[in-house]
């Protein structure tokens, strides 16, 4: 926790804007109270969520309104789920949560998206981004290395330094 978070919770202030922000505009992305059922307003709210599994809905939600997790290999390296298996889950007649995993990929996903959208202006350009080699990332794509917590962490701080102007 930083100190600024520590200070902001001892005096009962909120978030700030851009944390509560990133925070529902993934929870939008997965499709948002009509299919969790809940609302998510912080991190913490994220967390629970996660921890008790984001509901399969959520999952197909995603990938309907974000094109690119449906080409190739992709879903399978942002959230870890093959294509087969959700067109399984989506056959399902009792679908069942996520695994935490899962779910926490799949948010972690969501966030990434939707900062890519704000820094770059359009999903489109944040759906094309991921598929193309960074400098930044050492001439990596963002979509392979969303595999692991180090890349995602990797790919959200190039995309701050991007949107700051720092492209090195």
């Amino acid at each position: 926790m930083t100190a600024i978070s520590m200070a902001n919770e001892r005096s009962g202030r909120a978030a700030p804007a851009a944390v509560e922000n990133e925070t529902i505009r993934a929870y939008r992305l997965l499709g948002g109270s009509k299919i969790m059922k809940r609302d998510v307003r912080s991190p913490l709210d994220a967390h629970d969520l996660i921890v008790q599994g984001i509901p399969s809905k959520s999952l197909f939600y995603l990938v309907d309104g974000v094109q690119v997790l449906s080409t190739g290999d992709v879903l399978t390296k942002a959230i870890g789920i093959s294509i087969r298996t959700l067109q399984r889950r989506r056959s399902e007649v009792k679908q069942k949560a996520l695994s935490p995993e899962q779910s926490s990929r799949a948010w972690r996903f969501a966030e990434i998206i939707a900062k890519a959208t704000d820094v770059l202006g359009t999903q489109a350009a944040a759906e094309a981004w991921l598929l193309e080699p960074a400098i930044g990332l050492d001439n990596r794509r963002p979509i392979d290395l969303l595999m692991s917590t180090a890349g995602a962490e990797a790919v959200d701080d190039y995309l701050t330094r991007i949107e700051y102007g720092v492209y090195s």
